[in-house]
């Protein structure tokens, strides 16, 4: 994980300062984050260097172990080579150091809480879009590429300010601004055969480990993976002690969940660790844990009225076996290949002593149930079902529960003997994971559940009682919220799209290929100036009339109108363009308009690899759906494939039909007065 971005030093506000001067700062990024960001990865980089050459060292001592027969120099070799595992062992140990951490930090609580675990956001290298871009808009668009700049380093500046959200709701808006900016050129400059020609850095969250390719769904989907983690670092600092603050952690938990669902089924053959399908469905199955805990504690935090509620104390209990079956899962998920092989072990542990402890809360509760107290006959019930869940109708009523105080005494001993065992077993596996061991508040917290079983034992542990209760009964998990996996939602982050002066993307984009013509001069006649309109931005051109002036003057069913006197009208609506026809004199019009062509796509130049495609099974992403033309064949937006054929040049597309846009009815245009 990323530690702790803080400004404390005393040089912090003057570098934070200095990197604000540097270049324009975008709502919701962290300036400062990004050397401390810098640093932490050159760490990481300088020993996954030294791995490498340890890596290559052991590779060739065991070649020449297995091809020499002679003893002594097999020997040597076997003493070379524990050298070698013992400097990889250290280095792996190091450097999980650097990829793990639990964040035991929060805003002051009062109340001590169980820590939780963050994610790191992925990180990435400096990108440069202009050559790339300039070089397709002015081949492809036929526009000059520098004129579109400044629209270029707004683009970069805000990919700049993505790579270091602050960790709030406007970091959360700042990446899924990003997002949509990518669907939005992800549907202008990529098609299925063709990439941008960029090539995407990112780093794993998990072991550092670089990788990188061409496809923009590359990009987006490490967005995406951020988008998640940065929930799980703003639930991990909630104060929970509170109740306000358990369910504003168990909300952002919840939305964890649901982006890295969201990238689980958008995605396959990911080329990072962290975003392959059996990471992405045990992050999920963690951040789910996380919610029920969080769960849990909003409702152990209200002072019930009555200090000894029977049924509250069910309930808690069920909660607890609820949130220990979750983490049994989430362990069972983590201790299975490939995800045992890059999950920080810290996290594993921590996953165990989770179930461990909150297991032992749920006996703490049903013994309080038990021996604080006189159930009444509807607790009762309650009480056997804790144990055995409740009945089917078809089934007899099982025996009730012991009714007497000391038979009810000895039960609740039973199950305080098991909370004491639970919770010695999370205490000794806190003490063999040496990163856990430097978490005081995980061991203040297991410390004060194993005392407070111990004095409820001592209070129930008779001097004359040799009478050993038998074992107690598991408890049934069961929860009253269960949370739910909440899918980000784009929509709610509104975005002009930066290449808004291109025009509308349902023509002017590289799916399409069109030729200008004009100026095109047309006069008015006695029926007008002899074509009819349709549709909105672009306006187009539904019918031509034979023998009219528009014909005369070139102009065809299917052109769009982009340009009326010299004025771009690329974004004008129907009724406009009617209007501005009509207060024409008998001087005529200018008209410039764009003819869609069927042929194929321009020759690539450069390093124009195809770009893979086929794994997004939908264009609608969290409810937001990119626009895209309306007579575009629908392409995944998300999704890369190895298997995809590269190196061929550009195919042929197929002739597109004449548009039918939705608009306002077809109009004769112009004149008709």
């Amino acid at each position: 994980m990323i530690p702790e971005e803080k400004q404390d030093g005393p040089n912090a506000s003057e570098e934070s300062t200095r990197l604000q001067a540097a270049g324009s700062v975008c709502k919701g990024s962290d300036t400062l984050a990004l050397t401390q960001r810098g640093r932490l990865q050159s760490r990481r980089a300088r020993i996954h260097q030294q791995i490498s050459k340890e890596l290559r060292m052991r590779t060739g001592a065991e070649n020449l172990y297995r091809a020499t027969s002679n003893s002594r120099v097999r020997e040597t070799v076997a003493l070379e080579l524990s050298y070698v595992n013992s400097s990889l062992q250290l280095l792996k140990e190091e450097l999980e150091e650097l990829n793990c951490s639990v964040d035991a930090e929060g805003p002051g609580s009062e109340g001590i809480t169980v820590p939780m675990i963050p994610l790191g956001l992925k990180e990435t290298t400096e990108l440069d879009w202009s050559a790339a871009l300039m070089e397709l808009i002015s081949q492809h668009f036929g526009e000059e590429g520098t004129a579109y700049e400044a629209e270029i380093r707004e683009l970069a500046d805000l990919r700049q300010a993505a790579r270091t959200p602050s960790r709030s709701e406007a970091g959360l808006e700042l990446l899924a601004a990003y997002y949509n900016q990518l669907c939005l050129l992800d549907a202008r400059f990529v098609t299925p055969t063709r990439s941008l020609g960029l090539l995407f850095h990112w780093y794993d969250s998990l072991t550092g480990v670089p990788a990188q390719q061409r496809a923009l769904a590359f990009e987006k989907g490490s967005v995406l993976f951020n988008i998640g983690a940065l929930h799980t670092q703003i639930g991990a600092r909630q104060d929970r002690s509170r109740a306000e603050g358990a369910g504003r952690a168990a909300e952002a938990f919840q939305r964890a969940a649901g982006a890295f669902r969201l990238l689980r089924d958008k995605f396959s053959r990911a080329p990072s660790p962290d975003m392959s399908p059996a990471s992405l469905s045990a992050l999920e199955q963690l951040m789910v844990a996380q919610a029920q805990e969080c769960v849990f504690e909003g409702l152990s935090l209200p002072a019930p009225e009555a200090p000894h509620d029977c049924l509250a104390q069910l309930r808690l209990a069920q909660e607890a076996a609820q949130v220990a079956a979750e983490y049994e899962q989430v362990h069972g998920a983590m201790a299975r290949p490939p995800v045992q092989d890059y999950v920080p072990f810290a996290w594993t542990t921590l996953v165990r002593v989770k179930a461990e402890h909150f297991r032992a809360l749920a006996h703490y509760h049903v013994a309080t149930a038990l021996c604080d107290g006189s159930p009444a006959e509807a607790e009762l019930l309650a009480l056997e079902q804790v144990f055995s869940g409740p009945p089917a109708p078809s089934e007899p009523r099982r025996p009730a529960l012991p009714q007497e105080p000391e038979e009810r005494r000895k039960l609740g001993k039973a199950h305080l003997k098991r909370a004491i065992l639970g919770q010695e077993e999370a205490l000794r596996l806190h003490a063999v994971c040496r990163a856990l061991r430097r978490v005081d508040l995980l061991q203040a917290v297991l410390g004060q559940a194993l005392r407070r079983s111990l004095a409820k034992y001592s209070e129930l542990d008779l001097e004359d009682d040799f009478f050993e209760a038998t074992e107690a009964p598991d408890i049934q998990p069961r929860t009253h919220r269960r949370p739910e996996v909440r899918a980000p939602s784009f929509s709610r982050v509104k975005v002009a799209d930066i290449f808004h002066r291109l025009g509308p993307l349902s023509v002017f984009s590289v799916k399409n290929r069109w030729r200008l013509v004009g100026p095109v001069h047309v006069t008015r006649g006695e029926g007008g100036f002899g074509f009819t309109l349709r549709g909105d931005s672009p306006v187009l051109i539904a019918a031509v009339i034979p023998g009219g002036h528009a014909a005369a003057a070139g102009l065809q069913e299917g052109d769009y109108i982009v340009s009326v006197n010299g004025q771009p009208c690329r974004w004008w609506r129907h009724a406009e363009v009617v209007a501005q026809l009509r207060g024409v004199g008998a001087e005529g019009v200018s008209l410039q308009v764009v003819t869609l062509l069927p042929g194929a796509e321009p020759p690539s130049t450069g390093d124009r690899r195809p770009a893979p495609r086929g794994l997004l099974r939908s264009r609608k992403e969290g409810g937001w759906e990119t626009p895209v033309p309306a007579r575009a064949s629908p392409r995944p937006l998300l999704g890369w494939s190895r298997k995809a054929q590269r190196g061929q040049p550009g195919g042929r597309l197929c002739p597109a039909p004449r548009p039918r846009a939705a608009g306002p009815s077809p109009s004769s245009c112009a004149g008709r007065q």
